[in-house]
């Protein structure tokens, strides 16, 4: 853990593809502008800038999963393969970690912040890579 100081994480989805930054040292992350995906295929010129800005020593990927731990037919496998291209394309170190329940955690948070006003498409997408990248950090301290 000690060698990874900036963490960025990535909430996949095949319109939307949320994205947050976090810090070891704090623990903590900030919600990046998410990306637009079509058919779940990102704008890879979008995400090398994004990797070239914040130079993260490793990338954190939301896996979706359903509530018992199994993996979701239609979703699952894309964000694995979006994970195995981030690493083959970039050569950054890639790390899968389990999303259930962000969405829903992302949403009461942005309300409690905002109200429905806070609860655009996009906002909820990198406040779920904000959680999943914090709930990484959670899980290197346990």
């Amino acid at each position: 853990m000690s060698n990874t100081q900036t963490v960025l994480g990535f909430d996949y989805g095949t319109k939307s593809i949320g994205v947050a930054i976090g810090q070891a040292i704090t623990g903590t992350a900030q919600p990046l502008k998410a990306l637009k995906a079509r058919d779940g295929i990102p704008s890879w010129d979008a995400i090398e800038s994004i990797l070239k800005e914040w130079q993260p020593d490793l990338v954190v990927v939301g896996l979706p999963l359903d509530l018992h731990g199994g993996e979701l037919d239609a979703i699952t496998p894309r964000a694995r393969k979006f994970a195995n291209r981030l690493n083959g394309r970039f050569g950054c170190k890639v790390e899968l970690h389990d999303e259930r329940l962000t969405t829903t955690e992302a949403r009461s948070s942005l309300f409690e912040q905002g109200g429905y006003k806070a609860l655009g498409k996009g906002k909820i997408d990198s406040q779920s890579a904000v959680i999943i990248v914090e709930s990484w950090f959670e899980n290197q301290y346990q």
